[in-house]
């Protein structure tokens, strides 16, 4: 059974920075992109981030584009979201996502964690 645990997520002031960590298990994830979506109050979810977990380019919406960072960690199975320069904005439930095929779309979601920023 996949299983996507996700961790990190707190209330943060605007201007600040949080790591947010997901562990994938239940599978082997090597052809899969890994990613990150969000959901803010009364919004879609939305893509925020992607990577290929066997290596390769990143992927990164607009908003985020020089502020976020996602990484990974093989050897943990953890996929990292490390985001900085916080906004009001970035206040959402971020969640953790596995994909086959197109990183903007998801296979697996975890139950997610709560950012807020605070102005």
């Amino acid at each position: 059974q996949v299983q996507l645990v996700e961790s990190g997520g707190r209330l943060v002031q605007a201007g600040g920075s949080l790591r947010l960590s997901c562990v994938a298990s239940g599978r082997t994830f090597s052809n899969y992109f890994m990613g990150w979506f969000r959901q803010a109050p009364g919004k879609e979810r939305e893509f925020v981030a992607a990577l290929r977990w066997g290596g390769g380019s990143t992927y990164y919406a607009d908003p985020v584009k020089g502020r976020f960072t996602i990484s990974r960690d093989n050897a943990k199975n953890t996929v990292y979201l490390q985001m900085n320069s916080l906004k009001p904005e970035d206040t959402a439930v971020y969640y953790c996502v596995a994909s086959r095929f197109n990183y903007a779309e998801y296979d697996y979601r975890g139950q997610g964690t709560q950012v807020t920023v605070s102005s």
